[in-house]
C-alpha cells in the first residue's frame, strides 16, 4: 500500500487537516515505517552466533589459579551486551581488590571492552589479551537489541540473591549505555519494535515446550526505565496482520559502538595484544596477577565448563535502508534495523529454538527463506 494513502486512511475523516498539519510540521506516528525491502539479492552476508547460556546466570566469582587470581565474567546467554557495563563493576570490584592496579582481561568483546574500560576508569593500568578483536569476535554478531533477561538463566537453577545481582547489573548498564545517546555514529539509539498477531491478544514472549523449564523473565523489575508498549488496532499500521503492539527499545549499532569502546580503551593507554589461550595453565604466562576472564562461549572450551549451553542465533544482514529505523516480530522471526545493517533473524515459535545447537556454519538457504518470509509482512 502507498504510504501516503495509508496515512489518509488512517487518519480517517480529518485526512487532509491531517496531512495539512504534517505539512506544518507535526509528529508522523508512521515516520520510519517504510517497508523493508526484503529480497535475498540484499543480503550481504550471513553469520551465526553462540549465545553463552547458564542454568544458573552468568558466572562471576574469582578463582585462584597458581598465583594468579582470576575473575570469571561470562555466560550470559542473549544479554551479554545488555548486562555488560553491569557486569563489568563486579568484576572489576574482585579483581582490584587488595589494592592491585595492574589488570589482564582475556578476551575483547562486549564482555572484555566494558570491562577493561570500567577497570581503567577506577585507575588501573590494563592489557587485553586475546585470540581475534572486531570484527571477528562473536559479539559482533549479536542481533544488537537490549534484552537484559534474554536467556540469561532459567527458572529454578538461580540462587536467592540473583534477581537482585541481575536489577543492580541492568540498572547499571543502562545508565552507561544512556550516556552514550547521541553520539556520532549513533552506536546506541532508541527505536521502535512492532510486535505483530493475527489475534488481538499477541504474545510477548514466545511459549516454551510443555514439560520444560522455562528461562528466566525478570524484566518487570525494570518497569519504571522501560517504555510502555501501545496497542494498534487493525487499520492503523501499514502490516499484513490485523494486530500490531508497539514498544521502544534500546538498539545497539554494533560496529559502531565496537570501534567506541576500542577507541577510548586505547586513547586512555590502554594495549590490545594478540595471544591464544588453551588451558587455564596459560594464564600464569601473564605478567598481571589480577586476570578478568571475558571469553563468553570460548570459556566452554578453554576452562572446560560445560555448565555453558550453546544457543544458535544466525542472522541474514541486509543493506541499511534509508527511512528504515525499527524493529518487528511475527510468527518466529525477527528483524531489527540498525544503522549497520537490518538483521533478520529467525527466533522459533519457542524459546528453546537454537538451545543446545553448536552449528557456527551459516546457512545461505534458510537465511534467504527468511528474507522472504519478511517480505510478506507488510500489505
Amino acid at each position: 500500500m502507498d504510504r501516503r494513502a495509508f496515512l489518509g486512511t488512517a487518519l480517517g475523516g480529518a485526512g487532509m487537516v491531517g496531512l495539512a498539519s504534517a505539512a506544518r510540521g507535526a509528529f508522523d506516528p508512521l515516520a520510519g515505517l517504510e517497508p523493508v525491502r526484503a529480497t535475498p539479492d540484499r543480503i550481504f552476508r550471513t553469520t551465526v552466533c553462540l549465545r553463552p547460556f547458564r542454568a544458573a546466570g552468568p558466572r562471576i566469582e574469582v578463582e585462584q589459579v597458581g598465583r594468579k587470581r582470576v575473575i570469571h565474567n561470562y555466560g550470559h546467554g542473549g544479554s551479554g551486551w545488555s548486562l555488560s557495563w553491569g557486569s563489568a563493576e563486579r568484576a572489576v570490584a574482585l579483581a582490584l581488590a587488595d589494592g592491585v592496579r595492574d589488570v589482564a582481561v582475556i578476551g575483547a568483546g562486549a564482555l572484555g571492552l566494558t570491562a577493561a574500560l570500567t577497570a581503567q576508569r577506577a585507575g588501573a593500568k590494563v592489557t587485553i589479551y586475546t585470540k581475534e578483536q572486531f570484527p571477528f569476535v562473536r559479539s559482533a554478531r549479536a542481533t544488537g537489541t537490549w534484552s537484559p533477561d534474554s536467556r540469561v538463566a532459567m527458572e529454578g537453577a538461580v540462587d536467592a540473591g540473583f534477581a537482585d545481582r541481575w536489577e543492580g547489573m541492568a540498572r547499571t548498564s543502562f545508565t552507561y549505555f544512556q550516556s552514550m545517546l547521541g553520539m556520532a555514529g549513533d552506536p546506541v539509539e532508541w527505536t521502535d519494535r512492532y510486535m505483530l498477531s493475527d489475534t488481538a491478544d499477541a504474545q510477548r514472549h514466545p511459549p516454551s515446550i510443555s514439560g520444560k523449564p522455562g528461562f528466566l523473565r525478570l524484566e518487570s523489575r525494570l518497569a519504571d526505565i522501560t517504555p510502555r508498549s501501545v496497542d494498534l488496532p487493525p487499520g492503523s499500521h501499514p502490516f499484513r496482520p490485523a494486530f500490531a503492539r508497539r514498544s521502544s527499545s534500546l538498539t545497539f549499532n554494533v560496529a559502531d559502538l565496537m570501534r567506541h569502546l576500542t577507541s577510548d580503551f586505547l586513547l586512555a593507554g590502554g594495549h590490545i595484544l594478540p595471544m591464544e589461550f588453551h588451558a587455564p595453565g596459560d594464564v600464569t604466562r601473564l605478567k598481571q596477577s589480577s586476570i578478568i576472564h571475558c571469553t563468553g562461549y570460548g570459556a566452554r572450551t578453554l576452562w572446560r565448563d560445560e555448565s555453558i549451553v550453546p544457543v544458535r542465533g544466525q542472522i541474514a544482514w541486509l543493506i541499511p535502508q534509508p527511512g528504515v529505523t525499527y524493529g518487528v516480530y511475527y510468527q518466529g522471526l525477527s528483524m531489527l534495523a540498525r544503522r549497520d545493517g537490518i538483521v533478520v533473524q529467525p527466533t522459533g515459535q519457542d524459546e528453546w529454538f537454537g538451545y543446545g545447537d553448536a552449528n557456527e556454519e551459516a546457512d545461505r538457504a534458510s537465511a534467504e527463506a527468511a528474507v522472504r518470509q519478511l517480505a510478506t509482512f507488510w500489505a
